[in-house]
């Protein structure tokens, strides 16, 4: 909650925005959430060959498998990811003040969103040329239109973690460090 602390007429602007800014605390647990939500995100790749078969030959109908493999994979992995880092953080964490998660992170987590949203949409544009061998192409249609929102959110993730893991290193890079003394 952000506080506003009521200050001079002259300082007003610059004390309301200052205090509006999330405290550092408050801005690394949030990084830990996307921290946590982008592992289980990813991780529901794992499930993919585990599953879900495909109905029909031909690589559209593999494409449907995966798609809906992957969202079965995500209801499993993300709140298991996230439970684990509930405790991590609340109980097994040394850190005060970890570090944001990282560039390396971000980037896969954006590469993976953008690959799940384009085969996605592929998927749904596939589906509505009423294609053969797919029992209810309404039913289909709708989790490939879930796999386009969840790849649009996994592709927002993904660019929260690169946009804070920027901004950190900014301002790390803003720091003074005192000149080393020589003897």
């Amino acid at each position: 909650m952000p506080r506003i602390i009521p200050s001079p007429p002259t300082e007003a602007f610059s004390s309301l925005t200052l205090d509006l800014l999330p405290r550092p605390s408050e801005t690394m647990s949030i990084m830990w959430f996307f921290r946590f939500l982008a592992i289980g995100l990813l991780s529901g790749t794992l499930m993919i060959p585990l599953l879900h078969s495909p109905r029909d030959d031909g690589f559209e109908h593999l494409r449907l498998s995966a798609i809906m493999s992957l969202e079965i994979g995500w209801f499993l992995t993300v709140p298991i990811s996230l439970m684990v880092g509930a405790l991590w953080v609340g109980f097994f964490s040394k850190r005060p003040r970890p570090a944001p998660p990282g560039f390396v992170l971000g980037g896969i987590t954006v590469a993976f969103g953008a690959l799940v949203l384009s085969q996605a949409m592929a998927t749904s544009r596939w589906l509505n040329g009423s294609p053969d061998g797919v029992g209810d192409p309404d039913g289909e249609y709708v989790m490939a239109a879930f796999a386009e929102l969840s790849g649009a959110v996994t592709l927002l993730v993904g660019a929260v973690i690169l946009s804070s893991r920027g901004v950190a290193v900014r301002r790390s890079r803003k720091t003074v460090a005192p000149a080393p003394m020589s003897r």
